[in-house]
């Protein structure tokens, strides 16, 4: 009897072809030959996953020029039943392209990505000035609406992949501000038990402080310092209900199988009215996050057997 050969997986990303997002996904090896679907937006390639449509989507959560997504995190704040389970660091890079022939100082309206075009503001200025931004759904959509007349812009930035894709001049190459600029992306599949892990993770949450009240806020990240847990990324985003209430969107180093982060979530759960779990994977970069020795997995363990004895009546000495 022949096997049905098995369909193939399918990953939305930002698209269309040549995005960063497409490289960040070239990195993922349960994706490669599968089959890739380039959506519009961050929320449509999580309501692919949500629904079913796809098996995961690869979305950029965090730069080092801009800090944060913001759309990708409100959209993952508003998607429920998802679960991150791993980040890809892609190296930015941005190329200024146009139709043939155009030259760069004919060139005073350029379409761009706002987080491209935020990152080219100095180079911009000087080489620029004067210019009039066009706001762009994409890198590549900017290339595109410039060579296809539905942007009405003379160049665009994009990223150097661009190039293989589109019949394009480049103006202007390495136009980025800051030469070391990465974004940080994450794969994102329906909800699933967390990879195991491995010593280098991280985990990501969404929590609403109970109340707007002096000290909320301390206490909130009172329950990751008091048990030894460094936050790499905390952002603010509101909650939309009204002026003036926000969840907050952590990082924290450690995964959640790790004593002291288990403990910390359920401090936070009775703490808040509402904690996402958005997953614990391991991170990109691959480093190691070490604990004191009173934050290790034996201490909270040595805590309840101590605990344990007192309640049994045995003897301390």
């Amino acid at each position: 009897m022949t096997e049905t050969p098995a369909s193939p997986r399918t990953y939305s990303y930002l698209g269309p072809a040549g995005t960063f997002t497409e490289a960040a996904l070239a990195q993922v090896e349960e994706a490669r030959g599968q089959a890739w679907r380039p959506v519009a937006n961050v929320g449509a390639a999580l309501a692919d996953v949500a629904s079913g449509r796809s098996h995961g989507a690869m979305i950029a959560i965090e730069n080092t020029v801009e800090g944060g997504v913001s759309s990708a995190q409100d959209a993952l704040a508003n998607t429920p039943g998802l679960r991150i389970i791993g980040e890809y660091l892609v190296p930015v890079s941005f190329v200024l392209v146009a139709p043939r022939g155009t030259r760069l100082e004919d060139v005073t309206d350029v379409a761009a990505h706002p987080v491209a075009y935020a990152q080219c503001l100095e180079w911009l200025g000087r080489n620029v000035p004067g210019h009039t931004q066009v706001i762009a759904a994409s890198n590549v959509a900017s290339a595109i609406g410039v060579l296809d007349g539905s942007l009405p812009a003379h160049a665009a930035i994009a990223a150097p992949g661009v190039v293989n894709h589109y019949d394009v001049d480049v103006l202007a190459e390495g136009i980025g501000d800051n030469p070391d600029a990465v974004t940080r992306f994450v794969l994102v599949t329906r909800t699933v038990v967390p990879p195991e892990k491995t010593g280098a993770d991280k985990t990501s949450l969404i929590v609403e402080l109970p109340k707007e009240v002096p000290g909320a806020l301390v206490e909130m990240l009172e329950q990751f310092a008091t048990r030894g847990i460094n936050l790499s990324l905390i952002q603010s985003r509101p909650i939309g209900d009204r002026l003036g209430r926000y969840r907050f969107v952590i990082d924290a180093d450690g995964h959640v199988s790790d004593e002291r982060m288990a403990d910390a979530l359920m401090g936070l759960k009775r703490f808040s009215p509402h904690v996402m779990f958005l997953g614990s994977y391991p991170r990109a970069d691959r480093e190691r996050v070490h604990a004191e020795a009173r934050y290790a997995d034996e201490s909270f363990a040595d805590a309840r057997d101590w605990l344990r004895g007192i309640l049994a009546g045995a003897d301390e000495g």
